[in-house]
């Protein structure tokens, strides 16, 4: 049952933290995360320089009584990238770096796929998601690759778009950007933050990594969906990927970092960002398109764009500087409201990714128009329609298997090791009477027949679903290579 816990209060705001909102904003975080199955829940709201309510509600981990709390530590997910940002921001104020710089200035030994494409590319081009190319998550997720492998490894991404044409959201040009941070100031990207943001902010509840977890009390558990309900999941370790996604922290902790914003880089009467430094970063680089479902739901809005590791919309008449963040079984959503001089942030421990947001802009109504919207219900309805069309999908997949085929080859000829030059090895093994696939050091599932030489690989962590890989043979009638969705042609090594 969810529940609220924990309330922290100043009445220096009024208006904010009226009897009234507190109760209202308590009857809505206990109905809407129960509507959503979520087992906890935490926000902060902070208005001008002061936090004016922090919030805990529902549990760290179902089945245990541990309640959440405005300490309890949630994964921030890809909120981290402004927390990048700001760090190449205090080098740009001390005239260390320029946004325009070229990253080889500082890392010569850079490539991609198209060699023109890095001679060209800036600090401000890793920052705004313009570089032309896809995702490729899965060269540094669960992967067990270093940051300079993956780093490595990103010149084998072939680009989907021209450069600079289109925005297409990559987490590791993000990694590159910290490693410019490592390379200027001889400090790795993780000490410098704790050294010039969360120390000055008195964010000791905030680390770069899960590795400081183990010793910490009031953590939340992650929660993935499995088999129709949440089920708690181990933290995933995306140290290898630090800059762009890997910072842990709590509502009290990061509603510090919303107070820096809202006073243009001023905490407790230091300066430690440059106001020009601050508007940049919340200013448009990068137009981003909208989706049928957005354009729905914001019908009011004019204007969609990307600053530097934030996004930017108009949003009731006022300028709404946001991002969100998802890493395995947590989502976080922290928003800014300039104009009003207003912030929130929303962090949860499940998997499903509308709820902070959903949340966030019930509470930026709450504070700002008076609108009395349901967005929880709103977003719960489209969660529910994408998840009857992922059925839809699943079930014709099904309905398209071929039945009564069999295999080309004896099962033990599929065997091998089949190699990419960017994502590694997948090996392909004989193992009691079966097939065991391995891909990296978390990837273990059982090889099963599918049709024609298409099998399933059924991963024995369920947090992974099941991946249909189609083995293609030579002239020879020998297997050549094996086909992985999304990620290509594995070549077979032996």
């Amino acid at each position: 049952m969810i529940r609220w816990l924990w309330l922290v209060v100043s009445i220096a705001v009024p208006g904010v933290a009226t009897a009234q909102n507190v109760q209202a904003i308590d009857r809505y975080f206990t109905k809407a995360p129960a509507d959503w199955q979520a087992p906890g829940i935490a926000f902060a709201a902070a208005r001008n320089d002061s936090v004016v309510l922090t919030r805990g509600y529902g549990v760290r981990q179902l089945g245990k009584p541990d309640a959440v709390t405005p300490n309890t530590i949630f994964a921030v997910g890809s909120t981290t990238k402004a927390f990048t940002s700001a760090t190449l921001g205090l080098l740009v104020d001390e005239g260390k770096i320029n946004w325009d710089d070229r990253v080889t200035t500082y890392l010569p030994d850079f490539e991609l796929f198209d060699p023109y494409v890095p001679r060209e590319l800036t600090i401000r081009d890793l920052l705004t998601h313009r570089s032309g190319l896809v995702r490729g998550d899965r060269l540094w997720s669960n992967s067990g690759m270093s940051r300079a492998e993956v780093l490595r490894r990103v010149r084998f991404l072939e680009p989907t778009w021209s450069f600079r044409s289109q925005y297409g959201y990559q987490n590791i040009m993000y990694l590159a950007a910290g490693t410019v941070v490592d390379k200027v100031t001889g400090t790795v990207w993780d000490d410098f933050v704790k050294q010039r943001i969360f120390e000055p902010l008195g964010m000791h509840r905030s680390f770069t990594s899960v590795v400081p977890l183990a010793a910490q009390t009031d953590v939340a558990s992650p929660h993935e969906k499995i088999g129709g309900g949440p089920t708690a999941v181990e933290w995933a370790n995306i140290d290898n990927i630090g800059p762009t996604g890997s910072i842990n922290s709590s509502v009290a902790d990061m509603a510090q970092w919303i107070r820096l914003h809202l006073a243009d880089g001023v905490y407790g009467g230091r300066r430690l960002i440059k106001a020009e430094t601050i508007k940049e970063m919340h200013s448009p680089h990068m137009h981003t398109s909208r989706s049928a479902t957005d354009e729905r739901n914001f019908p009011e809005t004019n204007l969609t764009a990307y600053g530097l590791a934030w996004s930017l919309r108009d949003y009731r008449g006022m300028k709404l500087v946001s991002h969100g963040g998802a890493i395995r079984g947590m989502r976080a959503q922290v928003a800014l409201v300039p104009g009003k001089k207003l912030g929130v942030v929303v962090l949860t421990n499940v998997s499903e990714s509308s709820l902070p947001s959903a949340m966030m802009y019930w509470l930026l109504d709450r504070y700002t128009s008076g609108a009395d919207k349901d967005w929880s219900a709103l977003y719960l309805a489209d969660a529910k329609a994408a998840q009857q069309r992922s059925e839809d999908e699943r079930r014709k997949v099904e309905a398209a298997r071929v039945t009564g085929t069999s295999p080309s080859l004896a099962q033990a000829q599929y065997a091998g090791v089949y190699a990419d030059s960017m994502y590694g090895e997948i090996s392909v093994t004989e193992e009691s009477g079966g097939l065991v696939a391995r891909f990296g050091p978390h990837y273990t599932g059982d090889v099963q027949h599918w049709h024609c030489d298409t099998y399933a690989i059924v991963w024995r962590n369920p947090v992974f679903g099941p991946t249909r890989v189609t083995f293609q043979l030579d002239a020879s009638g020998r297997v050549r290579s094996l086909v992985y969705p999304n990620l290509g042609t594995f070549g077979r090594k032996r």
